[in-house]
């Protein structure tokens, strides 16, 4: 994060997403958690990562293609990993994604087309206990569809860490992202082509992307 405040920020290592970090979806999915393949709830977080490709600085449209007409708007807060391999600051960050039935194991190629993981211009320092119960608010064309409330997670931000730190090792510029909710259906706000997002939260730069289609 040495850059200067004019030079829109990109994470420095791996960022990792977080599948069914909300306890309104872990509901929704819990009764076919026994059922195969999995035949179990999850007993450690569900990762996956967000490959460079995606990395979208702030300013930058968003430009479907290849037949995709919708985006799934998967608001989140990034938790950014220091020298000290704790955390050291936090960012907004927009996590999108194609439309998809299945949670769990999501092909690549739903979350890991070019410009799918939309940044602010910068980072936020604080720890964890500052964002407790951060709440994000997402817009389309300025209509609020969706407010998140970190309070609703079900591995709150000091667990999650704790968790993935069982298995894995977060290393310095690494981003671990808390997850994203659903709506009360068990789908995401959608959109489209022409559609303007943007998420907010107190103390925080804020995420603005214009949807465009391929040229």
């Amino acid at each position: 994060m040495n850059r200067s405040s004019s030079t829109p920020w990109q994470p420095q290592g791996t960022v990792y997403g977080t599948l069914l970090n909300f306890r309104r979806e872990w509901d929704l999915w819990a009764p076919r958690m026994a059922q195969e393949p999995h035949k179990a709830a999850p007993r450690a977080p569900v990762l996956y990562v967000k490959t460079a490709n995606t990395f979208s600085p702030a300013g930058q449209d968003l430009c479907l293609q290849d037949g995709v007409t919708e985006v799934d708007i998967g608001a989140t807060l990034g938790l950014l990993i220091g020298d000290d391999a704790q955390v050291s600051a936090a960012a907004l960050m927009i996590d999108w994604s194609v439309p998809h039935a299945s949670y769990y194991r999501p092909p690549v190629k739903f979350r890991c087309r070019d410009g799918f993981l939309a940044l602010p211009a910068q980072p936020t320092r604080g720890q964890v206990q500052d964002w407790a119960s951060l709440q994000i608010e997402v817009r389309r064309n300025g209509e609020r569809v969706q407010s998140v409330a970190l309070t609703d997670l079900v591995r709150a931000m000091p667990q999650l860490l704790a968790d993935v730190g069982e298995f894995m090792t977060l290393q310095a510029g690494d981003v671990l992202m808390v997850g994203t909710d659903c709506l009360a259906d068990g789908t995401r706000p959608r959109a489209r082509a022409g559609d303007r997002v943007d998420i907010a939260a107190p103390g925080f730069a804020s995420v603005h992307v214009q949807l465009g289609g391929a040229a």
